[in-house]
């Protein structure tokens, strides 16, 4: 008796993710929840923050995202929940108390020069190291203004993660 109810949990969960998929999966769709923009980009504004397996906190923890200010992803929404993921595809549910609106990036080239202008000629600012998480400024269609440490310049948009392609920002 006690499996037969431990199976019927873990098909209602299925079937919650189900939905939850479906309603998230068309293309330029808005989130349930906020009516923003899904994807959408996000920050850690917590240390720590325990990513799990559903949108309750009666799911499993599968990992913990231990690093503040990184960039992650929105997928879907469920209540205070979002369905997250990072860099590497890796993600979960974690309770939007967790996210911030601060937008970064994370650098995906090593020593990746900054400049003074969104061109490729102007001046270099500095030089960031590979998984150095900036934050995120102005954005043009190829280029993006980026901080970190102090240091500021434009980086090509296609070197940063958190950022779309299409991405435009005053």
């Amino acid at each position: 008796m006690r499996n037969a109810a431990l199976a019927v949990r873990h098909l209602a969960a299925a079937a919650v993710s189900l939905v939850l998929t479906a309603t998230v999966c068309t293309a330029e769709s808005r989130g349930p929840v906020t009516n923003l923009p899904l994807p959408r980009y996000v920050s850690m504004k917590a240390a720590t923050g325990n990513v799990r397996r559903g949108p309750s906190l009666s799911h499993k923890i599968d990992w913990v995202f231990k690093r503040r200010s990184m960039p992650l992803e929105i997928t879907a929404e469920y209540g205070h929940w979002r369905r997250v993921r990072d860099r590497d595809g890796a993600g979960g549910w974690v309770h939007y108390a967790l996210l911030s609106g601060v937008r970064t990036v994370l650098v995906e080239e090593d020593m990746l020069t900054v400049h003074a202008r969104p061109d490729p000629r102007a001046p270099v600012t500095a030089a960031f190291e590979l998984g150095v998480v900036a934050r995120l400024g102005e954005c043009e269609l190829d280029w993006c203004e980026i901080s970190a440490g102090g240091y500021s310049g434009w980086a090509p948009k296609k070197k940063l993660w958190g950022v779309a392609p299409d991405e435009l920002r005053e």
